[in-house]
Order: C-alpha cells, then structure tokens, then sequence
C-alpha cells in the first residue's frame, strides 16, 4: 500500500473545470507511479486528515506521496519521487537563484536569504521513517520547511530537463501545459538517466554515446543487474588478455576494459531509466567495480612477470592497498559531509576548513570550466583510473600501467587526505559513532571480548599507531634496514596494531575519527605485507589475501551507502584482531604461506556465503 495525497495549492484561482482536470490528470500520475490510494485532503479539517493518513501509512511501513493540487509537471517526475531508490524522503525542487533551498550534496536544506539555489514546487515523498515527523507538522499548510525544522532531510530531485511547476491561473495553466507539451519526455528522461555531474572522462569519452546502450539494453528487456553481470565479464577478460601481454593482446584488454566501463555506467543509467532498483543491485554494482579494477591490476601484474618484467606484483599489491584504503577515507568522509549538510547550524563559519569548503562549494558551481574540472580530476576517480591503465597497457605494458596507478594514487590521496581533514575540522560532527561502529571497524571477538574492556582513549591514535608501525616495518624490510624473519621486529608490530583495539568502546566523536576504519585497514593491510616480505610467500598469494579483504571490507561500506541490511556476518568470528594474532603466530611458526592462504580462503569464502545466503533469503531484493 502506498498512500498519496493530494493537498490544496495556495492562491488557486483556476476555473472549476480546469482545477478538476487537473486533479483528474494528477490523480492518474500518482497511480502510475505506484499510488494505490490517492485522497484529496477535506477542506474542512486537512491536519486531522493528514494525521489519520499519515498514521495507516506508519501501521503499514509505506511511504506517503504529497501533491499540490495546482501542480502541472510531467508524469515521470511523480514516478521518479515514488521509486527514489535510497528509500529516504525526497522532494521535487527546481533552480531558482531567489529560492529558499539549496541542494547539497543531493539533499533539500534550507538556506539563508539570499544564498538559496532551488525552491519547492508542490510534491514531495515522506518516507516511513519522517512519518512521525509528518504527523507533528500536518497542520502547517507550509510542510517542507516545517519537516526541515523537524530535522528531515529529503533527497533532491531536480526536474532538470522535465518541466514543473505550480499554477494559479488559467494563464499559468496553459503556459505550464505548454512549456511540458515542449519536452520529449522519454528523451529527456534517457538523457536524465545520465548523472548531472560526473568525471572528466566519463562524462565525454562515456556518457555522450551511453544513452543509446542504454535504450537498447532497455527495449532488449535487460535489468540492471544483468548489464553488470556482462561488465564484469568484459573486466575478466580484459584481465586475461592483460595476463596475455602481447601487444595484441594488451590492446584487445584497453579495448575490453573501456567497454565493460561503458557497461559499468549503463547498468546505472538503466537502472534511472527504468526506475527499476534493488538494494542487492546497488550492493553488486558498488562490488563489481572494486572487483573488477583489482582483477585487472592482477592481470596486468601476470602480464607483466609472463614476459620477464621485474616488481610489478609488487606494485599490483601497493596499489590495491592504497586503492582500498582511499575507499574507506571516500566512503565515511561521504557520510561526514552528508551529516553535516544535515547539521548547518554546527558549521564552523570561519578557519581553514571552511574556507576551504567555500572554495570547494564555488568551484563546484562553476560546472565546466578549468577549475572545476582539474578538482575533478584530482582526486583521481574511478573513469581516469581505467582511462590511464586501458591506455598505458595498450601503449606500454602491465608494469607502467601499474606504477602509473600508484604514483597518481598517491598523489589524489594525499591531496584528499590533507583538505579533507581540515575541512572536517570546521565541521564539528561526527558520524563512526552514529553507525554500528564494531562492524564497520571490523571488531573480532579478541577485541570485543578482551582488549576493548581494558579501555582506551583517542581511537583514531590508537589505529594510526598501528597503520604507522607496520609502514615502518614493511619499509625495513624492503631497504634491507631489517632481515627475516625479524621475529621481535614482527610480534611488537602486531601489538602496536592490536593495540587498536583498546579505545574501541569509546565513542568515536572526533572530528577525524572517521579515519579510523581506514587506518584499522591500513595496519592489516600493511602487516600482511610485511609478513608476506618475512615469511617469503608468493606475491600472487599476498594479493589474494588483500583481495579477499577488500572485498569484505568494501561488502559492509556498500550495505550501508546503499541502505541494504547488514545481513548475516558469519564473519564477525573471524576480526581484524584475530586475523592479526593467527597471521602473526604462524608466520613466527614458519608458516607464512599457508597462513596467508587459509585467511584468504576464509575470508573469501565467508563473503561469498553471506552474499549468496543474504540474497537467497530476501535481504536484498
């Protein structure tokens, strides 16, 4: 059951014909968006109405869709706000530089006079979870602003290329009808599918052609998921012909790897087009795109040691951890700023960090020049990175690809890292400690049970620590500075990265303490390395196991960006700590290898148990 409602327009003079006509015409929108109720609101008590409507819905886990009676827009953009795929709220806004919202970071808030960007036209989606929030402010005949002050934050959606408005005369009416008889809906709705902002290369090597794969996937009845599936095999044979190394072959791989990005952004645009989303969708396609990129720094690494070329599985495992790791700073600062744009209140106003955010929230605005695009490409994402390697392994061979993705990683990771610190600075919110904080640091039950209850303060110290020492570790072992097996050197490095787990009841509040995951990542990582280095193990195997982590590591990020339940972790037996501990004794053992082997076996193994036993049993839809 999904509720609708229809709520009167504000200053509505429209003929009694016209107005009818277009509560019939509306009515039919929010029924073909998936309304299986549409209620027009009784003039003489609408709170009372609203309240009781609002409540069914509560008892029911539905949504509520809201619309001005006086609305004139296109039937898909009603369809768009009753599908919004996050499950949150959202609301139908249009650009308006005298507006009294803005839209940050793809969500509705408020704005000071003078600094709005966008303003209200009239229908909005309350989700399950505001509905509450619905039933305190239904008697405000203005109900967006009075569910921001209740501290809702809806999603935006923009009508861009579609066109809506509310109406108040028979005038506007048919300039409103008008200006939407103009538009070829399903054309703009094609080209809408597109992301409004994207990379450099996606948006003019990928997204000008996409649309047409796009339509064709479409009317060849493919889903979503389907066109990932078929990304993920262009990738996996790119991967081969990488492992080929023949210039051929090197070619036929940057060809294949180019397509399946393609794919990779048309699995989204058909997904927007079709209004057809699935958390399990979202979870596999976030999945498919870190497993994808590091197949082929496997195959080129291959590739590379096939024809006789020195250090270049060295650099496949130095870009995989330092792609991972990038990811997990990405991932929680993504969840900082979104907190934050919930909380403008607590902004600091003034300091480096916010002019920093000033500066970045001007160059964002001023879309297609040089500065706005040199910020984005900085930050080195995903379209450059599988531009640069389809290039360099066509010109050169698996080795440059490789060191190319390293050295320009490491520069947009020092860049993000630095600003994003200061800018989270002035932010003074926090977001680790609003989340299942031992899940998403990946907390064993050494910690849980043990370490944890010895206390600790300062998280993000504690896990700096231990990332630092097994850097310094790793670094002595490949300047020779330290010799296998390096027993001491190795068991004191894993209790400084064991020691993370002392502060981890406490709450994790810093302003950077959203760090933390990452640095807990970058201490494993790094000791795997390093007892990879001691123990002799093949560098395959060392970034089997690094693969195998990312890939649970990347598993719980992806739930919670995607809304997706965090599902049956069989896993939470087998934590960073005690990986730590059984991947130390048994390299002191002698057993490097095989350690390395097991865990990655294990951890593997667990992913691919929780996955497919999550999507049997209905968590993902």
């Amino acid at each position: 059951m999904t509720l609708a409602v229809l709520t009167a327009g504000s200053g509505n003079a429209l003929a009694p014909a016209d107005a009818t006509r277009l509560v019939t015409d509306l009515t039919a929108a929010l029924h073909a968006a998936g309304a299986t109720e549409v209620e027009r609101l009784d003039a003489s008590d609408p709170a009372a109405r609203l309240r009781d409507i609002s409540r069914r819905a509560i008892e029911a886990g539905e949504p509520v869709l809201i619309c001005a009676d006086n609305l004139v827009a296109h039937p898909s953009l009603l369809w768009t706000l009753a599908t919004e795929p996050s499950g949150r709220s959202t609301a139908l806004i249009v650009a308006d530089p005298a507006g009294d919202l803005r839209a940050d970071r793809g969500q509705v808030i408020a704005a000071p006079a003078g600094d709005g960007t966008a303003r209200f036209v009239g229908a909005l989606r309350v989700a399950p979870g505001d509905l509450a929030a619905l039933d305190k402010v239904a008697d405000r005949p203005d109900l967006l602003p009075a569910l921001l002050d209740e501290g809702v934050v809806p999603v935006a959606t923009a009508v861009r290329l579609l066109h809506a408005e509310q109406v108040h005369t028979e005038q506007e009416l048919a300039a409103a009808r008008a200006a939407v008889d103009a538009v070829d809906e399903d054309k703009a709705r094609l080209r809408l599918a597109v992301k409004e902002k994207d990379d450099f290369f996606t948006t003019y090597a990928v997204s000008t052609w996409s649309p047409i794969v796009t339509r064709t996937a479409a009317r060849l009845g493919l889903t979503p998921t389907g066109v990932t599936w078929i990304s993920v095999l262009f990738a996996v044979l790119a991967a081969l012909a990488f492992w080929q190394a023949s210039r051929p072959a090197m070619i036929a791989g940057g060809i294949l790897l180019y397509l399946g990005f393609v794919l990779d952004c048309v699995d989204g645009q058909l997904a927007r087009y079709t209004r057809t989303f699935g958390e399990f969708g979202g979870w596999l396609d976030t999945m498919a795109d870190r497993a994808k990129e590091y197949a082929a720094y496997a195959g080129l690494a291959a590739g590379a040691e096939r024809i006789g070329l020195p250090y270049a599985w060295p650099l496949a495992i130095t870009a995989i951890l330092l792609q991972t790791v990038r990811h997990m700073t990405d991932a929680w600062y993504g969840q900082l700023h979104d907190e934050a744009a919930a909380r403008p209140s607590e902004i600091r106003s003034t300091g480096v960090g916010a002019r920093l955010s000033a500066a970045s929230t001007k160059v964002q605005g001023e879309t297609g020049s040089a500065a706005y695009w040199l910020k984005r490409i900085v930050v080195f994402p995903i379209g450059e990175r599988w531009a640069l390697i389809a290039v360099l392994a066509m010109v050169s061979n698996g080795r440059v690809a490789l060191a190319a993705v390293v050295g320009f990683g490491l520069l947009a990771f020092a860049y993000t890292l630095a600003l994003r610190s200061l800018r989270s600075l002035s932010m003074r919110v926090s977001v680790l400690d609003k989340r299942d904080t031992a899940l998403h640091r990946d907390d064993g039950p050494l910690v849980r049970l043990v370490l944890s209850r010895l206390g600790g303060p300062m998280p993000l110290a504690f896990a700096a620590l231990g990332a630092v020492a097994a850097l310094a570790l790793t670094v002595a072992l490949l300047a020779g500075w330290a010799e296998p097996p390096a027993r001491i050197e190795l068991a004191v490095t894993a209790l400084l990265v064991l020691a993370a787990g002392l502060p981890a009841r406490a709450k994790h509040r810093g302003p950077l303490d959203w760090l933390v995951p990452a640095a807990l990542r970058a201490g494993e990582y790094l000791l795997v390395v390093a007892a990879g280095l001691i123990g002799s193990v093949p560098t395959p195997v060392v970034f089997l196991l690094l693969f195998a982590l990312a890939l649970r590591h990347y598993d719980r990020v992806a739930r919670m960006e995607k809304g997706a339940p965090s599902g049956h972790d069989r896993g939470a037996l087998l934590g960073w700590d005690v990986r730590v501990v059984l991947l130390t004794l048994l390299t002191l053992l002698g057993w490097a290898t095989l350690a390395e082997a097991l865990l990655a076996a294990a951890v593997g193994g667990l992913f691919l148990i929780n996955a497919i036993d999550d999507r049997r049993g209905g968590n993902r839809t």
